[in-house]
């Protein structure tokens, strides 16, 4: 992703760099364990919270997942620019007349997606996850290490359910020649 001021304020948020993974005793367990932070798995962390049970999750990459920063929210933003740019030039269908050209600044349409995922990543962040809502936040890779145990940076953390939300991934179409050529997908294409 590029690092302009928006960036960095959704990176605060959804990916701290000092990001200080919660102490666990051997002991302890969690009643679920929830591994992906994307839409489906921050739901079923607060609400299983919601309802009392003691919950971990677990993020390898962007706290948000897909919708927030490489899907819904982006595109929505974009879609809407498009939309509004669509209607200005077809403001005479309306008996609406714009004197001049219509101009895209495709720079700023860019920003302004950057600037409301970055607006609204406090939703999603990892701080509001462990300090707002008590549930214990862990930014690395988890593998299971048993039924009911897995290890995420080093830590063990027991639990008597699991959760496995960790989404999808751009499927990548076996078209000859497209592995020696640039192309976009959702995970690279708002960061033009």
């Amino acid at each position: 992703m590029l690092f302009n001021a928006s960036n960095c304020d959704l990176f605060d948020a959804v990916r701290p760099i000092k990001w200080v993974d919660p102490e666990v005793d051997g002991n302890d367990h969690y009643d679920i364990l929830v591994i992906g932070a994307g839409a489906g798995g921050l739901v079923t962390a607060a609400q299983s919270r919601g309802r009392g049970a003691r919950v971990c999750l677990i993020e390898r990459g962007f706290m948000g997942g897909d919708c927030l920063n490489t899907g819904c929210v982006p595109s929505k933003a974009f879609l809407k620019s498009c939309s509004v740019a669509h209607n200005a030039k077809n403001a005479h269908m309306y008996g609406i007349k714009i004197k001049g050209e219509i101009e895209i600044d495709f720079e700023a349409i860019m920003e302004r997606m950057r600037e409301i995922r970055a607006q609204i990543s406090d939703n999603d962040s990892a701080e509001r996850f462990a300090n707002n809502l008590g549930i214990d936040v862990f930014l690395g890779h988890a593998h299971f290490t048993s039924n009911n145990t897995a290890e995420v940076n080093g830590k063990s953390l027991k639990f008597l359910k699991a959760c496995i939300a960790t989404g999808g991934r751009p499927w990548i179409p076996p078209i000859e020649g497209l592995d020696s050529i640039k192309y976009h997908t959702s995970d690279n294409i708002f960061n033009l």
